[in-house]
């Protein structure tokens, strides 16, 4: 669907201005999806980002703050989503041994089972609503990585 018949507008300043809109609109519509996606597993998408996150630290515990440095969406509030996935037996918490203020996570076995879940879900998701070769992916990739060099300093 194009973008003037999704948001019911035509007045963009210019290409860039409609690119930016067309941008915003597209991640909001993925981003949607995605939660649709995760929702059967019982998993937000930010529950999804920290259980990644953690994977790819496994067997190693990360610190809070290494955590949310790497999310996704950086204003997400790690703390919460830790508990919620503490509540959910998909991490631990532990004291660090060599800084006793510190809180270290780490994924449970259940958590590796479900971030495997949640792997296979996305990677099906992934495939059939990204309707993209592997060369317009590679295209779009190259462009939205320029498109983030200004902006990724101010953020």
């Amino acid at each position: 669907m194009k973008l003037e018949d999704a948001i019911k507008s035509t007045r963009f300043a210019d290409e860039k201005h409609r690119a930016t809109v067309n941008l915003i609109y597209t991640a909001y519509c993925l981003k949607s999806n995605l939660a649709v996606a995760l929702k059967q597993i019982d998993l937000t998408g930010e529950q999804h980002n920290v259980l990644r996150i953690l994977k790819g630290s496994h067997p190693k515990s990360m610190c809070v703050k290494d955590i949310a440095s790497r999310m996704v969406e950086k204003s997400s509030n790690v703390p919460r989503i830790v508990d919620r996935l503490v509540a959910k037996k998909l991490v631990k918490r532990t004291q660090s041994k060599e800084d006793k203020r510190e809180t270290l996570i780490a994924l449970t076995e259940k958590g590796i089972e479900m971030t495997q879940k949640a792997r296979e879900l996305v990677d099906s998701h992934t495939g059939n609503s990204v309707n993209l070769s592997e060369e317009e992916a590679t295209t779009l990739n190259a462009l939205l990585e320029k498109l983030r060099e200004p902006i990724q300093q101010t953020i």
